[in-house]
């Protein structure tokens, strides 16, 4: 891997950004938002993000939650992104190693308390494929809000930035892509020595690790031309 500890130092300073408020506020309600969609693509069992499906299926093999898991992993992943490429650690950073998994797994504790998670269960199969299509469709908004507030990127989305100082012959889009897709046979391999079986769907997921890329980075365009103009 080339040194890159000398062009890049970790500074608190960083953390403080231009339109600070107005930029923590979107980034905050994006990632609860985030949590707050990706359980119901839980509860509906049809794919999530690549993330997700690998650490449901870890947690599920270690009979932890999907919060305490999430935020074990981001921890190691963190660390290798704070000694390669500190520059990619903000506000946001923190917020989405610690958030996403307890929002999600709150919800889905209040989903299946109150009756939700049956109902979503029983529903037929029309009211799942708009239940699926609308939580997709909100879960790549927010995650473009909370991307394109410019505060830090997560662990996980920061990793294959360090792979692309070993590959770089390979195009971004591509590096991403490899990483995705070996993060989901983790969660497959995982999966198998889970005594609750696979969490989400291979078909979903995979799906997901074509489409969320592309699509989360057309809809970011979008948002920071003419919602995240901090110009103003």
């Amino acid at each position: 891997m080339p040194d890159v500890k000398a062009k890049e130092k970790f500074s608190f300073s960083q953390f403080i950004v231009p339109h600070f408020a107005k930029k923590f506020t979107l980034m905050i309600t994006a990632i609860i938002l985030m949590g707050f969609f990706l359980s119901f693509l839980i509860e509906i069992g049809w794919g999530t993000d690549p993330a997700t499906f690998m650490n449901l299926n870890i947690a599920h093999a270690l009979g932890w939650t999907l919060g305490n898991w999430q935020l074990t992993i981001n921890v190691g992943m963190l660390a290798l992104v704070f000694v390669f490429l500190p520059k990619l650690i903000g506000f946001g950073t923190i917020a989405n190693m610690v958030l996403i998994g307890y929002t999600a797994d709150f919800f889905c504790w209040l989903w299946r308390t109150t009756g939700i998670a049956a109902g979503i269960s029983g529903a037929s199969l029309c009211l799942k494929i708009i239940f699926f299509a609308l939580s997709i469709i909100c879960f790549v908004i927010v995650a473009a809000v909370y991307m394109n507030a410019q505060m830090g990127l997560s662990p996980y989305d920061g990793t294959p930035k360090l792979m692309e100082l070993v590959l770089p012959f390979l195009p971004s889009f591509v590096v991403r892509m490899i990483f995705d897709f070996l993060v989901i046979l983790v969660g497959y391999i995982a999966s198998r020595f889970s005594p609750d079986g696979m969490q989400g769907s291979l078909i979903g997921v995979t799906a997901m690790a074509f489409l969320l890329g592309p699509v989360i980075t057309v809809t970011g365009r979008f948002m920071n031309k003419y919602v995240l103009n901090f110009d103003d």
